[in-house]
């Protein structure tokens, strides 16, 4: 599901599991680990990341998921925060190609990567109120610095998904291209990048990583987005939230209250 690439000093990891917009199983983030390491190893100066088929990345696979048994904590610090991570330290400039559904997970994967170019059709937001369930890959970090909580809870509120297009005029991302173009946009930008001087860029993407530290920063938000996911697994809404959406019906919550979460 997930391949690399190498030429000329460019690395390119593809997500490729087009058949379910390139939702993210559990092994699929082990796959997209290696693939920064092996990237990193290669000691290329700039990494394109992009989805094939109809998305960017739809999230978590959830499909065959039960939520009584599912271990949402252990998913989310130990599989999805070190790939962000990876992502996020990776030793070059890194540039992500978005388009179609970049929700959840896949919205974490452009969170930790330097610079995004979205097509002006794609679709970003957070979708989680549909499952009983909090925003959770580092959105809560992303919406705030960039929107404002006003704006941030909005749209966590109504679960609405945004264009590229308003994500760009709105500051969440870099560049809104036209849809067609977004790959290739992309992919010139990091052949521009690999050809200048890589260990300036890697000292400026420190230097913006350790502002954003001085605040609460993602990694701590990320912590507490974990907390709060894995707490909100013990509701009524949280398991009718699943089964809807597996049953592809509407759900209907009750509003119980949440436990276990200080």
């Amino acid at each position: 599901m997930i391949e690399l690439t190498i030429q000329d000093d460019v690395a390119e990891v593809a997500l490729r599991a087009p058949e379910r917009r390139n939702a993210l199983r559990p092994e699929d983030l082990d796959d997209l680990a290696e693939a920064y390491a092996e990237a990193e190893r290669a000691g290329v100066r700039a990494l394109v990341l992009r989805g094939e088929g109809r998305a960017f990345c739809a999230g978590r696979d959830i499909s065959g998921v039960d939520p009584r048994e599912d271990d949402v904590l252990g998913y989310l610090e130990g599989r999805v925060e070190p790939v962000m991570r990876r992502i996020a330290q990776f030793p070059a400039p890194t540039f992500g190609a978005a388009h179609g559904a970049c929700v959840g997970v896949g919205l974490g994967l452009l969170i930790a990567t330097d610079v995004v170019y979205v097509a002006e059709s794609a679709k970003i937001g957070s979708p989680f109120a549909n499952l009983g369930a909090t925003l959770d890959s580092g959105g809560h970090a992303l919406f705030f610095e960039r929107l404002g909580a006003h704006r941030a809870l909005d749209l966590i509120y109504s679960g609405r998904l945004i264009s590229g297009a308003e994500a760009v005029a709105l500051g969440l991302f870099s560049r809104a291209v036209a849809d067609d173009e977004v790959v290739a946009e992309t992919r010139a930008a990091a052949a521009r990048a690999a050809a200048g001087p890589t260990q300036a860029f890697v000292a400026s993407k420190r230097l913006i990583a350790s502002l954003r530290d001085d605040r609460v920063g993602l990694w701590r938000s990320m912590s507490d987005e974990n907390r709060a996911q894995a707490a909100l697994c013990d509701t009524d809404d949280y398991r009718e939230g699943f089964a809807a959406f597996q049953q592809k019906r509407t759900p209907a919550f009750g509003g119980g209250a949440l436990r276990g979460l200080s």
